[in-house]
């Protein structure tokens, strides 16, 4: 009898600005770990650049990306990402989620943001995996992890499940910080030292409750909705399991810790 095949593992990923691209070592950081996973038959992607109640799934067929930054070059205005769209991924998420407290909707018209298609186009760069974006409903850190671990079997058919976000996030605080590899503020190492140590002991209930329990939690975070995916992939992963750390570091003084789980 063969042995059963272990779920896709889970990943929360610092996704970067479209400047990522430029970054060599971030870009090599991505594709290496994309690399050592099983090619995935599809990927449901949450991103911090998606707010929207009820949760909305977004385009089923391959559509325009959504460029949503302003005052780059050009060039990043030019990038394309036609991965195929996930009609019958959108379908299973339908299902597992749909009740009369829940609606799903749709918007089909809407393409991948940044936070979706900057990341994937470094880590599956033949665009040839289905993907389906799907919106934050809240940024309730309990209630996206409630939804996510009604989403957990999907794992079971192949599927990668993204949070997508920033581990620390200021931007008004990066102007300090003049270099990708600058020294991190305080606020920034803190918070991250602080979510390394959580995260491998587990403790699920101090990282739902880090506005309060974090150190510089609103300096870190001045709004929650570049943390708030992690609770998405929390909620997907396997209960109990600790995430391995794949990439850390800082980015203009912003942590870019990304993670797996199992």
């Amino acid at each position: 009898m063969a042995a059963p095949t272990a779920p896709t593992p889970v990943l929360y990923l610092s996704h970067g600005a479209p400047p990522l691209a430029d970054d060599a070592t971030w870009t090599r950081q991505l594709a290496e770990w994309s690399g050592s996973l099983a090619k995935p038959k599809a990927v449901l992607v949450v991103s911090a650049h998606w707010e929207e109640a009820p949760l909305t799934l977004g385009a089923t067929t391959t559509v325009p990306l959504i460029y949503d930054f302003g005052g780059f070059p050009e060039r990043y205005y030019q990038v394309k990402y036609a991965a195929p769209g996930a009609p019958a991924l959108a379908e299973k998420v339908r299902k597992l989620l749909h009740s009369p407290k829940t609606p799903v909707h749709s918007a089909p018209e809407r393409g991948l943001d940044h936070g979706a298609y900057v990341p994937l186009v470094e880590m599956f760069p033949d665009a040839d995996v289905p993907v389906l974006q799907v919106s934050m409903p809240s940024l309730d850190p309990r209630e996206l992890f409630d939804v996510a671990r009604k989403l957990a079997p999907l794992r079971d058919e192949g599927v990668l499940i993204i949070g997508s976000g920033f581990f620390t996030h200021n931007l008004s605080a990066m102007r300090y910080v003049r270099s990708t590899d600058g020294t991190p503020p305080g606020w920034s190492s803190e918070f991250d030292h602080w979510g390394d140590e959580v995260l491998r002991s587990g403790d699920i209930d101090t990282l739902l409750d880090f506005q309060r329990k974090a150190p510089a939690a609103t300096l870190a975070h001045p709004r929650i909705e570049h943390f708030a995916p992690l609770f998405v992939s929390l909620g997907a992963s396997t209960e109990g399991t600790r995430p391995e750390t794949v990439i850390d570091g800082f980015w203009y003084g912003l942590a870019k810790r990304s993670l797996q789980f199992s």
